[in-house]
């Protein structure tokens, strides 16, 4: 598990000490079923289970792999389109690329993320290069939804590039663990992510043993997914391990603790910290698009049908082999995007 690391971790600046400060209890541990994404690559449904209500402002999150591919075997998504909120895609081993209507597009790597703000409507397409479908090799990563206000789902899509060498690098308080900081604010310390909702996106690897405690913005959800590993949360001390997200009610800091032994393919604790301003606004989803209301879903299905969202640039038509699954009939299986799900939601 690459990601961004540190020869020397005692070089990097430390986390205030929380002493004093109240710990967030915990609400809920819920382990993420499997299935499979685009074209057939295995993911961990992080937020199966959990209320909207309190995963606000954050709608999906995808463990994607960790698998390692025989050659030719490597997969992606076909060209899809989105609106109404932004996609982040975080590699933690491989390599991805990107290429959307907007004329966005990067490959990423080990530590790099992706953000995309679908706005008022785009289509793009995540892939693995060639070189890599020919060769094989690790491939995991993660893709979260972040919703956006009412006021801004309506904004011009936009596209940003996230190198791993610009995230924000900490070191917790005992020196245990090291904190990434891939978007928002910790501790006075900025992530390189630009966001439209206010939230802050952290990976966090923690030492056998170690307690890490991140003080954390009391108007802020608090959400812990343990990508590796095993250790325990809260000052209750819940265990938890690979695949499960920690939902976390009020308090001040944010407190996990790896165990003193852990797997000799999981040397460490892993986890992928998030949290944001909840927006508080009723929410429609189904596939693609994450709207306020059923009206403006069904709009959405009837805009990309239309072609209104934008179409694939001339230069990556030979990408496109799999045709847009497109239907006259607005149900629930128009579009089987991300594996969403397919009945329109409203909350």
């Amino acid at each position: 598990m690459p990601a961004v690391t540190v020869s020397d971790i005692t070089i990097l600046p430390r986390i205030s000490d929380t002493t004093g400060l109240r710990a967030r209890r915990v609400k809920s541990i819920t382990t993420a079923p499997q299935g499979f994404e685009g074209e057939g690559f295995p993911v961990r449904r992080a937020f199966a289970g959990v209320d909207l209500a309190e995963l606000d402002p954050f709608i999906h999150l995808d463990q994607m792999g960790e698998v390692e591919y025989a050659p030719g075997e490597p997969k992606g998504t076909p060209w899809h389109p989105h609106r109404g909120f932004e996609t982040v895609t975080y590699i933690i081993d491989g390599i991805f690329d990107h290429k959307d209507s907007n004329g966005g597009g990067g490959t990423i790597s080990d530590g790099d993320t992706q953000w995309m703000t679908a706005g008022g409507g785009i289509l793009h397409i995540e892939t693995p290069p060639e070189h890599l479908v020919m060769s094989g090799g690790l491939f995991h990563g993660f893709q979260l939804w972040v919703n956006l206000p009412a006021a801004k789902k309506w904004s011009p899509p936009a596209y940003q590039d996230v190198r791993a060498n610009d995230v924000a690098l900490l070191s917790s308080t005992d020196g245990g663990s090291l904190v990434r900081i891939i978007a928002g604010e910790l501790d006075g310390h900025v992530g390189p992510g630009t966001t439209q909702t206010p939230i802050t996106l952290i990976h966090a690897t923690v030492a056998p043993g170690a307690e890490l405690r991140l003080p954390w913005r009391k108007d802020y959800n608090a959400l812990v997914y343990t990508m590796s590993g095993h250790g325990f949360v809260g000052d209750e001390q819940r265990p938890v391990s690979m695949g499960q997200l920690t939902v976390f009610g009020d308090g001040d800091t944010i407190v996990v603790r790896a165990a003193n032994q852990q797997e000799s393919r999981s040397p460490n604790l892993e986890l992928f910290i998030l949290g944001g301003q909840p927006i508080k606004e009723p929410v429609a989803w189904m596939g693609p698009f994450v709207m306020n209301t059923k009206r403006e879903v069904l709009q959405a299905f009837e805009d990309f049908q239309k072609g209104l969202l934008g179409s694939i640039p001339a230069i990556y038509k030979e990408d496109a082999k799999k045709p847009l699954n497109r239907t006259d009939k607005l149900s629930g299986d128009v579009l089987d995007v991300h594996n969403a799900p397919t009945d329109l939601q409203e909350g």
